[in-house]
């Protein structure tokens, strides 16, 4: 696993030696659509919350780029009155692949750190695993002037419960909508 690993970084870098000038770095920010999915879910909906980060598209091949994230992602859901609020610092790494100029469709894996949680005013941090990986899918448009626009769904792959002696199993579950700019 170990080579394959590093097999993956020599050959990432390798391509960004040679498209060096021509990587981005750009910032953008949206809107989140949030809930949980799995046990005990009937009655849950979703929250409506934004996020917020920097990210770097790195080509590949004309068609096909690389493009790693850190974003601020607010997150959660609501029962009844009752909301929990989630807020992790997510770290997407996504593929994309442009369909025609500007318009791609994306893909790829991301690991989320729990910053906090709460319900309501009460710190409930301890009740939620600190570490969450899903999946993202989506599409986007980019501009020749570096404005973007994106559309994504996150898919929680792992349980975020840390309730000890509690068989529910839940995962995380985001619509998200964005607008960036790649400043160079």
């Amino acid at each position: 696993m170990k080579k394959i690993l590093l097999l993956a970084v020599f050959t990432v870098l390798a391509f960004v030696n040679v498209n060096a000038q021509k990587i981005q770095f750009g910032a953008k920010a949206g809107l989140n659509f949030s809930t949980v999915s799995g046990d005990d879910t009937n009655g849950i909906d979703y929250v409506t919350s934004f996020n917020f980060g920097v990210l770097s598209e790195i080509p590949i091949s004309e068609k096909f780029s690389f493009q790693p994230e850190i974003m601020y992602s607010g997150q959660g859901y609501s029962f009844g009155d009752d909301t929990v609020a989630l807020n992790y610092l997510n770290i997407p790494l996504m593929g994309k692949y442009y369909i025609t100029k500007g318009l791609s469709i994306e893909a790829g894996p991301q690991v989320g750190f729990l910053l906090s949680a709460k319900n309501e005013s009460t710190n409930v941090k301890d009740s939620f695993n600190t570490v969450d990986f899903g999946v993202n899918f989506g599409v986007g448009y980019k501009l020749d002037n570096g404005l973007n626009f994106g559309v994504r769904y996150n898919l929680g792959l792992t349980d975020i419960n840390n309730v000890e002696g509690s068989s529910s199993k839940n995962k995380n579950a985001a619509f998200q909508v964005s607008v960036g700019y790649f400043f160079f």
